[in-house]
């Protein structure tokens, strides 16, 4: 299956759809998870320094003899790895970690208050010497954003943030949009917590669809990055089956409805 892309800001793609690597604390779990995905037609993998498993997608990149070239590799630094040179120092260890001598794209992962400037200024030092090919940030809020605007000389091309049908944050989808910024969708499930609206299903049903699928699809819709996580082969295959069909207007406007601010993660509009 070819997974459709989107363009960045910056001229660089990625693919619209990838698998999330969050809480996968095994070499064993993430070579399983990573092959059914590659079976399957993933081509982006979403790691980070805080989920502690760089160094177990490397490995099982270069035991896939996969070309890297074919691959869009993230990660993110984390916010004990702030502050200009600790941030420059975090993400060699991560190239090391991840056994490649460049990422597809790296993300501050938290915008923490007094050292989310320095950092970003390391990021774009990343970004000119070519060893990441995009930079952005995640569980960034407008104000974050337009906080950039000030002193960022690269604006991110990706803001990936929590977001699904119950969590839909539309003024900053529209926020993004028009500011050139691509979301990425984590926790597109919203971690099982609300597997149960009538509406969801009732969608389901008419399209042959299941929950899950429908939730995806609803974000793909959007014109979003999504990357569910899973480590069962077989939800990683129907996770994925959500580009042979469209969710009509009338079940858009449906779903849309369903947003009721349910966050499952950390709350970064508290953030000052």
């Amino acid at each position: 299956m070819k997974i459709p892309e989107i363009k960045l800001n910056d001229g660089n793609k990625i693919p619209q759809f990838g698998l999330g690597l969050w809480k996968i604390k095994t070499y064993e779990e993430i070579k399983v998870a990573f092959d059914s995905a590659i079976e399957n037609g993933y081509t982006l993998f979403d790691s980070a320094q805080i989920y502690g498993n760089e160094e177990f997608l490397g490995r099982a990149i270069k035991e896939s003899k996969i070309d890297r070239s074919k691959l869009f590799i993230t990660t993110k630094i984390f916010i004990s790895n702030f502050g200009y040179k600790k941030a420059l120092k975090s993400f060699d260890e991560s190239l090391r970690n991840l056994d490649t001598d460049y990422l597809d794209l790296i993300l501050l992962h938290f915008p923490v208050t007094l050292l989310r400037k320095k950092t970003w200024l390391a990021l774009e030092e990343i970004k000119e010497s070519g060893r990441a090919k995009s930079i952005g940030v995640s569980n960034y809020t407008i104000r974050h954003l337009e906080e950039m605007k000030k002193y960022a000389k690269i604006i991110p091309a990706v803001n990936q943030v929590e977001l699904h049908v119950f969590l839909q944050q539309p003024e900053l989808i529209k926020y993004c949009l028009e500011n050139n910024i691509i979301i990425e969708a984590y926790s597109p499930l919203a971690h099982g917590k609300a597997m149960n609206d009538k509406t969801v299903s009732e969608v389901a049903s008419k399209y042959g669809k299941t929950y899950t699928q429908i939730m995806l699809r609803f974000l793909v819709e959007k014109g979003l990055v999504v990357i569910p996580k899973s480590t069962h082969p077989e939800r990683i295959k129907e996770n994925i089956e959500i580009f042979d069909f469209k969710l009509d207007e009338e079940d858009m406007k449906k779903l849309s409805k369903l947003d009721k601010n349910l966050r499952t993660c950390w709350d970064p509009t508290l953030v000052p």
